[in-house]
């Protein structure tokens, strides 16, 4: 009998059980026949193998959120496999290449700086509230080009959403995310056809223009991918913002070898994308009976790859449960790897470079109290980080490289 219990809705510190199951049962079978695979290794070659381990399973799990009457469903870029996804993946490459996210870089800035400013003038507050929260969000929105008075509503509906993906949900938060939902979709419907009407510079115009090339998105999946992008683009890169600011505020040692060379920013993103991955689990569903070095997997079963367990593999990463920003964190799988690697990836680290720099640029903070954290089946982030802020000027200032 497996000693190991793995609840992957438990919420708490998941880590304990994770490395539990990397010694004792890589290959875990869970109550009603599903699956997980933990260590590095095998989660790597799961991602890799999109004809083995499909993402159908990820399809159903996202449609779920919604209404359960039958009828055609959209394609999802999440949740389809090739050659699908990669028609999918052509098309919506148009509003995330490299040149496009780049050019966000002064706006994002102009924006961290909009939402420290108060923070400082007031001695604190929460980080993820007043920052966090509220930067991805008003990116997002304006990439789709959301009216700025709509904001509040797209992070509520984000919230609603993502408490019942995957989750224990109760029923007022079930109908709440419905309802939510609903209102959503009418609004990008609306969005939709007025972009149809008029283009825009927006990433809606740019997915409904008429590319012959690499083909177009109707008008449901176009609906569909903004209602993701809310949700992928914005509380994933909440938590990766909020749990960078935690692990850092946490491990003085390491705050202050960012403070003392402000370059190093980008590894303490990469180590935190390691050390406590915002996506903690992915899933897939097996097209066969699959063999693997741990014991065999039957066709149609759901698996889970355990991306967050994967990424404090000892076998991988020495010390693996410390927070090091002078280690090479870059195997990490936090956003992916293969068919699937995550394709905000860019603007995420963007975001995250841009809010640390000026956060750490303005201000000395001080922890007030624990991190609060909010653990759902797919995400595990920072919700709240009370802080007191003092004002800085000196060094690190100085030091930034900023054009």
């Amino acid at each position: 009998m497996n000693p190991i219990q793995y609840d992957p809705l438990s919420g708490g510190d998941p880590y304990p059980i994770y490395a539990a199951m990397r010694r004792q049962a890589p290959l875990y079978c869970g109550a009603g026949g599903w699956y997980a695979l933990s260590r590095h290794e095998d989660v790597r070659a799961a991602l890799r193998r999109p004809a083995d381990f499909s993402s159908a399973a990820m399809h159903e799990l996202v449609m779920a959120v919604g209404d359960d009457e039958p009828g055609e469903q959209p394609r999802t870029l999440i949740g389809t496999d090739p050659p699908d996804h990669t028609t999918l993946r052509k098309i919506v490459n148009r509003g995330f290449v490299r040149r496009r996210i780049a050019q966000l870089e002064p706006r994002i800035r102009q924006m961290a700086r909009e939402r420290i400013a108060p923070i400082v003038a007031r001695g604190g507050g929460d980080l993820v509230a007043d920052l966090a929260a509220a930067v991805p969000v008003m990116v997002i929105a304006e990439m789709l080009g959301i009216d700025a008075e709509r904001r509040h509503d797209f992070r509520r509906w984000s919230d609603d959403l993502v408490a019942v993906l995957g989750g224990r949900a109760t029923p007022d938060e079930v109908e709440r995310s419905r309802d939510s939902l609903d209102e959503l979709g009418d609004y990008l419907d609306f969005i939709i056809a007025d972009r149809q009407r008029q283009p825009r510079g927006d990433l809606i115009s740019a997915l409904i223009g008429a590319h012959h090339v690499d083909g177009v998105l109707t008008e449901d999946e176009t609906r569909f991918f903004a209602e993701l992008l809310l949700i992928a683009g914005n509380e994933t890169t909440t938590y990766l913002i909020a749990n960078a600011l935690h692990a850092l505020l946490s491990h003085p040692d390491q705050l202050e070898l960012v403070t003392a060379r402000p370059e190093r920013i980008p590894h303490a993103i990469e180590e935190t994308l390691r050390w406590n991955s915002p996506v903690q689990v992915t899933m897939r569903r097996a097209t066969r009976d699959l063999e693997t070095p741990h014991g065999r997997i039957p066709g149609g079963a759901n698996v889970l790859l355990l991306l967050a367990s994967a990424n404090r593999d000892e076998s991988v990463f020495s010390r693996a449960s410390h927070f090091d920003l002078t280690r090479d964190a870059s195997a990490h799988l936090a956003f992916g790897l293969g068919t699937h690697f995550c394709l905000g990836s860019a603007l995420a680290r963007l975001e995250a470079r841009v809010v640390l720099e000026e956060l750490f640029a303005a201000a000395d903070l001080q922890l007030l109290g624990p991190g609060v954290f909010r653990h759902t089946l797919l995400l595990r982030g920072v919700e709240r980080l009370s802080v007191g802020a003092t004002a800085r000027c000196g060094s690190f200032a100085a030091a930034r490289k900023i054009a």
